[in-house]
Formats: structure tokens, C-alpha cells, sequence
């Protein structure tokens, strides 16, 4: 008696089922291919210049459709507000908060996306975004950055903790230079008593022995 192996599935539905399977890994591919890095939290004073950066890697070579888009979302989690975009060439915003207070600062070729942002204001509390798409990674990770300003600090501050840490400098010195000077002459008045002291001794010896030959009876 001859027995026949029986498969669950026909041949064309197998190769069919592996070359579906085929096409939508790689359709899955560009997703995880594009890769964006930015700090997770930055502290800068009120008032200065920062620069936000941003680089990403991507497994298709750069192409001339690559963008870039920068947003922003206050601390009160309002809606997002654009803060650059760039394709080919960087566009900043004709109005907005961060009007004429953005520019761009990356280098495609580096793979740098980053940005300036000049004059930081109390408002600009919140969290900026980078999502980079060179297609046909057009989708993946964005970055993220939460910027906190802090207030400025100051002249008037900083003249009063330096001239303090100064004045506790000059303190210090003044006392190791008194406690030196003071061993210093503790150290001279000892031997000077160690000197009297020897001295004394020398001329008690002498006189003692001036007087035991007066006192010795003389031979004739």
C-alpha cells in the first residue's frame, strides 16, 4: 500500500503567501530606517542665544525631496505651532512668536537639521519637535526637545557673590599669613629663652666655680 504526503497548502499559494509576506516587510522597512537624535531637555537663560540640534540617519541616500519640519507646543499644551521648515532651502515664518528669532543652522550633508534661536523668552517654555522625511523614509521617529528658560541673572547678583567668594579669599589669606607670622615669632621668643636660659647656666656654673677656689685653702 502506497501513501501520498498531502500538504496543507498548493504550491502557487505558498510562493504567493512568501511574496506577500516579501512586500510588506519591505513596505514595513522605511519606518524603522529613519532614525532622528535630539537632546531630551535643555536649560537656557532669558535672553541668550541657543542652538537646538538635531541629526538623523537614514538608510536611502539624501535625496532632493528631503524636509524638515520644526515644530513647537507651549507648556499649557496648546496646539502646535510651526517654528521652520525646510525643502531644498530653509523657510522661516512670516509671523508667529518666533518671527525673525529662528534661523537654521544645519547641514544636510552632516546630517544636522539644527536650529537657532536668538533671544529666548519666558513664552518659549515648552517642547520643540524635528521630524526629518527623505523618502522613501518618509516616516519614523521625531525627536523631541523640552527647553526650559530660566530667568537672567543679575549684575547686581553677580557682583555680590564675587566680591564675597573675593572677600572670603583675602579672609583666609589674612589668617594663614597672622597664624604663620605668629609660629613664626612664638618660635624665635623659644629659642631666644632656650639662649638667655643656656647663658644663665653658663655664667651660675662659672661663678660657683670662681667661688669653690676662693673658699679652697691655699698651700704653702
Amino acid at each position: 500500500m502506497e501513501y501520498e504526503l498531502v500538504f496543507p497548502m498548493h504550491g502557487p499559494s505558498w510562493l504567493g503567501a512568501v511574496l506577500f509576506l516579501g512586500v510588506q516587510l519591505r513596505a514595513l522597512w522605511p519606518v524603522a530606517a529613519m532614525e532622528v537624535h535630539t537632546s531630551k531637555e535643555v536649560n537656557a537663560v532669558n535672553g541668550t542665544n541657543l542652538r537646538l540640534k538635531c541629526t538623523f540617519s537614514s538608510s536611502s541616500p539624501i535625496s532632493q525631496h528631503l524636509s524638515v519640519t520644526w515644530n513647537f507646543q507651549p507648556e499649557d499644551l496648546s496646539s502646535h505651532e510651526l517654528v521652520l521648515y525646510y525643502l531644498q532651502e530653509p523657510y522661516n515664518l512670516p509671523a508667529g512668536r518666533f518671527k525673525e528669532r529662528v534661523t537654521w543652522d544645519g547641514n544636510i550633508e552632516r546630517n544636522d537639521v539644527s536650529i537657532m534661536i536668538w533671544n529666548l523668552q519666558p513664552t518659549d517654555n515648552g517642547t520643540f519637535t524635528c521630524q526629518v522625511k527623505n523618502p522613501p523614509d518618509a516616516t519614523g521617529v521625531i525627536g523631541e526637545v523640552r527647553l526650559r528658560v530660566v530667568q537672567k541673572v543679575h549684575f547686581s547678583e553677580i557682583h555680590f557673590l564675587a566680591v564675597a567668594i573675593v572677600s572670603a579669599c583675602v579672609l583666609m589669606i589674612i589668617v594663614v599669613t597672622v597664624v604663620i607670622i605668629c609660629r613664626h615669632h612664638q618660635k624665635k621668643a623659644q629659642e631666644k629663652r632656650i639662649e638667655v636660659t643656656g647663658t644663665e647656666l653658663k655664667e651660675k656654673e662659672s661663678l660657683k666655680v670662681g667661688e669653690e677656689k676662693e673658699d679652697s685653702p691655699v698651700e704653702d
